[in-house]
């Protein structure tokens, strides 16, 4: 039976990154060691995450002015590290689209000195679309923060808004590498590596240079000043998912890059969404002007069909396609690994599911 993993993290991987790593896992280029045991200051070492820098910085054309960091503690840390190293003593501006995004802002109020004000949601709809921004802000404000992609209520940026001179903050955790976001529109990104980058326990940040804070930080570990000077070396750094990541790195450029991926990505969303609009069973939950294409979330209606439709999905090797615990139904993840033969493979299964069951 083929499996076809729909996780929206950590998620799946291509393959032929996982067989590099498999070939490569004994015995790193003849070093008679693992990359799991090379010292993170050894020449081979180096090399892995100078690559990974290059090859990052070409994919997405980051300009000489944005430093890249590669931490650790998940996108979940950055909530804090963000207003934090930006906006002490400031007003820092939110957009809340979601469970990610109340987190980011919860994390922010409990820093002190940072006046946390959320100037547009969608909560009034269950966060199903992504909301209208207003035309200007407190141009005094540290920056504005908004959640590219939605990953649990399957919404996302298709443009990205102009704040004037303040800079916007982007988790970009599920979309990176996904889509083709300007790096010049953005002041600093940060993704967790799981679903598009590597495995878990990597996060990328990329952060304008003018943004970097100028006061040391009370926690070295979270000042990004610091973390810039040490070459994300500050403290041992995840060097076997930098090391992943850097292959992953590697097999986009084969596949012609960013442009090149966006319209695999585009590719399959289509599929699965025009089976949905098809459908007299199945309905996707979010207006139709801000869905992903990352992460679609669909549902049949009544909780008794959906979990019957998950059932059937696990029993035909379709894993992980239940929906987040918050909202429930289904939600299929389709990062840049996942096979458009498998979007196919799960429209037959819905058509199969929705003759069987009849319509709404």
């Amino acid at each position: 039976m083929t499996i076809y993993n729909f996780s929206a993290g950590p998620a799946v991987l291509p393959q032929k990154v996982l067989e590099t790593a498999q070939s490569e896992l004994l015995n790193y280029r003849g070093s008679g060691m693992s990359v799991m045991e090379l010292s993170h200051r050894s020449s081979l070492f180096d090399e892995i995450i100078c690559s990974a820098e290059s090859l990052l910085r070409d994919l997405m054309k980051i300009p000489n002015n944005y430093k890249v960091l590669f931490l650790q503690g998940g996108a979940s840390l950055q909530f804090s590290m963000v207003p934090l190293n930006l906006a002490q003593g400031k007003k820092a501006l939110y957009v809340d689209t979601g469970s990610w995004s109340k987190k980011a802002i919860t994390a922010a109020k409990a820093i002190p000195k940072v006046n946390v004000e959320i100037i547009a949601s969608s909560q009034d709809k269950n966060y199903s679309y992504i909301p209208e921004l207003p035309q200007t802000v407190d141009q005094e404000a540290a920056y504005v923060h908004i959640t590219t992609n939605n990953t649990i209520e399957g919404t996302a940026y298709t443009t990205i808004p102009n704040f004037g001179k303040v800079p916007i903050v982007a988790d970009m955790s599920s979309n990176i590498l996904a889509n083709d976001y300007q790096v010049t529109d953005f002041g600093l990104i940060y993704a967790g590596a799981q679903k598009n980058i590597g495995p878990a326990g990597l996060t990328v940040v990329i952060i304008r240079e003018d943004l970097l804070n100028q006061e040391a930080i009370f926690a070295p570990m979270l000042d990004y000043t610091l973390q810039v000077k040490n070459n994300s070396m500050y403290n041992t750094p995840p060097t076997y998912s930098i090391y992943i990541a850097q292959l992953v790195f590697e097999w986009l450029k084969e596949q012609g890059g960013i442009d090149s991926i966006l319209k695999q990505n585009k590719e399959k969303a289509a599929v699965l969404y025009d089976a949905i609009e098809k459908s007299a069973l199945f309905e996707s939950p979010v207006r139709q002007d801000s869905r992903s294409l990352t992460n679609i979330p669909f549902i049949t209606g009544t909780a008794e069909l959906d979990k019957a439709f998950n059932q059937a999905a696990v029993a035909e090797g379709f894993q992980n396609l239940k929906g987040h615990r918050s909202v429930g139904g289904m939600r299929a993840s389709l990062y840049n690994a996942f096979p458009l033969e498998g979007v196919k493979a799960l429209v037959t299964l819905m058509d199969k599911f929705e003759s069987e069951h009849g319509g709404k």
